[in-house]
C-alpha cells in the first residue's frame, strides 16, 4: 500500500492539542519536528557554527514546528484527511492568540518501499534504562552484560523505543516489576511496553489499541522476543462500554503511553481497572501539561505520585490505595 504523508504546521504550544485531535480521529503515530528542539540544538552547539554554512544555520533557526502523519492512499485515507482538515480549521478558529501556529497541511505521496527505508536506515540498536538494548530485526547486536535484547519492528505503529515517553515508561517498569504482576497496556502500539514488562517477569495479560494493525504488530513482536501477550483487544475503551467491560479489572500494573488529555479522561477508568495497591505508569505528557495530569490522578485518589521527565516530556508512576 502507498501512503499520503500529511505535514501539519503548528507550534510548540500546538503539539498537545493537535496530538489530542489526532487521537480523537483515530490517527495514531506521528513524527514530530519541534521548533523548540531546533532552537535548543542551535544554542547548545553554538561553538561549532563557524564551520557551518550560514544558509543552513538560518534555515534551522527559522524551522516551523511540524507533525507528520501517514494516511493510506485510499478512499478511507481521503475521508480521514478531509475530517482532519475540518477539525484543524475549527481549532484555528478557537485560537485567537495564534498560539498554535498555522494549523494548515501539506501532502505528498509516499511509496511503501520508500517509507520503510526512510526510517529503517536510522533505526540502530541502542540501550534503554538499565536492563535493555532495543534493536530492529535487521540489525545484528551482541548482548551487553546485564542487559536483554528487545527486538522490535514497529512497521507503522508507534514504539521503536527511541522516543522519550517510551523510555520513561520502560525505566518505570524496571523499577516496578518484581515478577508475576498482571499487566494491562492501553494504547499498545508496537507492543514494546508489554513486551518489556513480560521480559522483566510480568504477565502481559491484555493489550488494547484502536488500530487493529498495531495489535497484529504487537503480537508479532511478542513472538519474536519469546514472550506471550494474553489478549489483544481492539477499540476505544472511552467510547465502547462493552470493550471497557471486556478489559476486566484487578490489574497490578497499567501502562498508558498516550497523551495528556486522554490520560486525564481515563484516570477514573485506570483506577477501576487496577487492583488495590496496583501501579499506573503513564506518559505521553508534555511538561506543560504535567500538573494537569497530576491533578486528575489525585482527584481519582491515586497516591505516591512520582514524576520523571526529560527536557520536553513527563511520566508519572502512581498507585491505587490499598
Amino acid at each position: 500500500m502507498d501512503w499520503t504523508e500529511v505535514t501539519i504546521f503548528t507550534s510548540t504550544e500546538g503539539i498537545e492539542p493537535v496530538a489530542a485531535l489526532l487521537d480523537e480521529l483515530e490517527i495514531y503515530g506521528y513524527a514530530l519536528e519541534d521548533a523548540a528542539d531546533f532552537a535548543e540544538f542551535l544554542e547548545s552547539t553554538e561553538i561549532y557554527w563557524d564551520y557551518v554554512d550560514e544558509g543552513l544555520k538560518k534555515e534551522l533557526s527559522e524551522q516551523e514546528t511540524k507533525i507528520k502523519i501517514y494516511l493510506p492512499d485510499s478512499p478511507d485515507g481521503e475521508r480521514q484527511y478531509a475530517a482532519l482538515c475540518a477539525r484543524l480549521a475549527e481549532q484555528k478558529a478557537r485560537d485567537s492568540g495564534n498560539a498554535w501556529g498555522r494549523l494548515t497541511t501539506e501532502t505528498a505521496l509516499t511509496r511503501q518501499a520508500d517509507w520503510e527505508w526512510g526510517w529503517k536506515q536510522y533505526f540502530k540498536p541502542f540501550p534503554v534504562g538499565e536492563r535493555f538494548v532495543i534493536k530492529p530485526s535487521w540489525e545484528e547486536c551482541a548482548p551487553e552484560e546485564g542487559r536483554q535484547i528487545l527486538e522490535i519492528d514497529p512497521a507503522s505503529s508507534f514504539g521503536t523505543g527511541s522516543h522519550d515517553t517510551t523510555q520513561l515508561c520502560i525505566c518505570a517498569l524496571e523499577r516496578t516489576v518484581r515478577g508475576g504482576e498482571r499487566l494491562l497496556d492501553m494504547g499498545t502500539g508496537s507492543g514494546i511496553l508489554a513486551i518489556a514488562a513480560a521480559m522483566l517477569g510480568a504477565k502481559a495479560e491484555t493489550v488494547v489499541d484502536i488500530d487493529e494493525h498495531c495489535l497484529a504488530c504487537a503480537l508479532e513482536n511478542a513472538e519474536k522476543n519469546g514472550v506471550a501477550i494474553g489478549r489483544a483487544l481492539h477499540g476505544d475503551a472511552q467510547k465502547d462500554a462493552a470493550l471497557a467491560g471486556a478489559i476486566g479489572d484487578g490489574y497490578d500494573i497499567i501502562c498508558a503511553n498516550i497523551v495528556a488529555d486522554i490520560i486525564i479522561g481515563m484516570a477514573g477508568m485506570f483506577r477501576e481497572k487496577l487492583a488495590p495497591g496496583g501501579t499506573l505508569i503513564c506518559s505521553g505528557i508534555l511538561n506543560e501539561r504535567a500538573e494537569d495530569v497530576k491533578a486528575a490522578l489525585l482527584a481519582q485518589g491515586f497516591t505516591g505520585l512520582a514524576r520523571t521527565a526529560t527536557a520536553d516530556w513527563s511520566a508519572y508512576v502512581a498507585r491505587r490505595p490499598v
